[in-house]
């Protein structure tokens, strides 16, 4: 039989490991998310002036699970008639998925996503713009992680325009689209609006940003202004494990973004 004082330094010996253990939280909840701008495959400065191998190789290197891409062609003239994302998802041995914002120059133009999980529904969502701006959308999957868990990813490319009207009606639309659910929910892009906008503050009060300090993402040779989020909601659900904007100022006009968030 066990004295006391022998099970309480068994306890004790136990307790270190446990501490341990719950700090690495559960990896199988944990995802690599990253939000590129990929100028429709047209490099800056680099020695190749359309490199999708480049581009690849950036996305590959940040090793995420889930990758939201913007200005992605769909077999057009100036992308060379290629359809981007399905390039990089095999040149990164992801799952691609396309969604189309409007038709441009011989094919079509609009949102990319990479997944290495599997698609288990998914769904494109057109968004507001004016007569005379051009067409956006949001791009919207779902998927089960390995811990079991469905999330919601949804990629997003918002007006560019100075005049920040439809941007705003945009992420209302974001708004009301998503923030009624709480499925876990992602939400990535090119949003073309500071920290401090009209825009942004709109979007902040119902979603969470993975950057407590907002880094500059744009233009990508010296970055300046933040443009480029991923934000997540509900907050309580999420938790920041790291987020960091790439020094890549070749592969494309903006720099990538990485978060790693774990699903409580």
């Amino acid at each position: 039989m066990q004295t006391p004082y022998i099970r309480l330094l068994f306890l004790l010996w136990l307790q270190p490991v446990f501490l341990i253990a719950q700090s690495h939280g559960d990896a199988t909840a944990v995802v690599r998310v990253l939000t590129y701008n990929i100028y429709h495959g047209e490099t800056v400065d680099a020695a190749k002036p359309f490199d999708l191998d480049l581009l690849a190789k950036v996305i590959s290197d940040t090793q995420p699970d889930l990758v939201a891409l913007q200005e992605v062609d769909f077999k057009t003239n100036r992308s060379r008639n290629y359809d981007l994302v399905t390039e990089l998802g095999l040149r990164t041995k992801m799952a691609p998925l396309f969604g189309k914002a409007m038709e441009f120059d011989g094919g079509a133009y609009g949102e990319g996503l990479l997944s290495k999980y599997t698609f288990l529904r998914t769904e494109n969502h057109s968004l507001p713009a004016r007569p005379g701006k051009e067409p956006r959308a949001a791009l919207e999957a779902q998927m089960v992680l390995k811990s079991g868990d469905t999330i919601r990813f949804v990629g997003t490319h918002l007006d560019h325009t100075e005049d920040d009207t439809d941007r705003w009606l945009q992420a209302s639309e974001l708004n009301a689209l998503f923030a009624g659910s709480d499925l876990p929910t992602i939400l990535a892009g090119d949003l073309n609006a500071k920290p401090d906008s009209k825009t942004m503050q709109s979007l902040f009060e119902l979603w969470s940003s993975s950057f407590t300090d907002h880094v500059p993402t744009y233009p990508a040779s010296d970055p300046e202004i933040t443009i480029d989020y991923i934000l997540f909601r509900p907050a309580h659900r999420w938790r920041v494990l790291e987020s960091k904007v790439i020094d890549e100022p070749l592969a494309s006009d903006h720099r990538p973004v990485l978060s790693v968030l774990e699903l409580r």
